[in-house]
């Protein structure tokens, strides 16, 4: 009786994880990691002139970790075309205190409905309402990483066009 269970959840496990949403981390292997940062340090760093620590070595790891078959190589005439469908982004945003480290990374498409240029939209604004003190910086971190993105994204923007 057991053999027959164990064959029946072997069989079944791979629909469950085909059926993952590719819109949002997979929270089982990326939890998401925010840094020791005060809102103060959040709010005064100029994001994207600030020194990032995500390594090509790190994206091919998450790549491979996320099932992608992608290798990213860099310069404009190196780069596969299939890794310009994917950003390598921060499951909890820079901006609002995320670390440069696997467990926050995640492979996030460009295109489709829910994508990787609504996401950075979101996190811009949710840095803006934490660093206003409209919302708390946990409560921002928490929209962003700790659950589904799109329903913060509705709250602030509505239903993506």
């Amino acid at each position: 009786m057991s053999a027959i269970l164990l064959v029946l959840a072997l069989l079944v496990a791979p629909a469950f994880a085909a059926e993952r949403d590719p819109a949002i981390p997979d929270l089982d292997v990326t939890p998401g990691v925010i840094r020791d940062l005060s809102l103060q340090q959040i709010c005064t760093t100029k994001w994207g002139r600030d020194a990032r620590a995500v390594t090509a070595a790190m994206k091919r790891q998450v790549f491979d970790r996320d099932g992608i078959a992608c290798r990213p190589l860099f310069g404009k005439s190196k780069k596969l075309p299939q890794c310009g469908k994917w950003e390598i982004d921060h499951s909890c945003s820079r901006e609002l205190g995320g670390a440069d480290v696997p467990p926050n990374l995640w492979a996030q498409r460009y295109k489709g409905p829910w994508n990787a240029r609504l996401k950075d939209r979101l996190e811009n604004r949710l840095h803006k309402e934490a660093c206003s003190e409209n919302i708390t910086l946990a409560q921002a971190q928490h929209d962003i990483c700790k659950t589904d993105w799109r329903i913060a994204y509705r709250k602030y923007f509505g239903e993506p066009k």
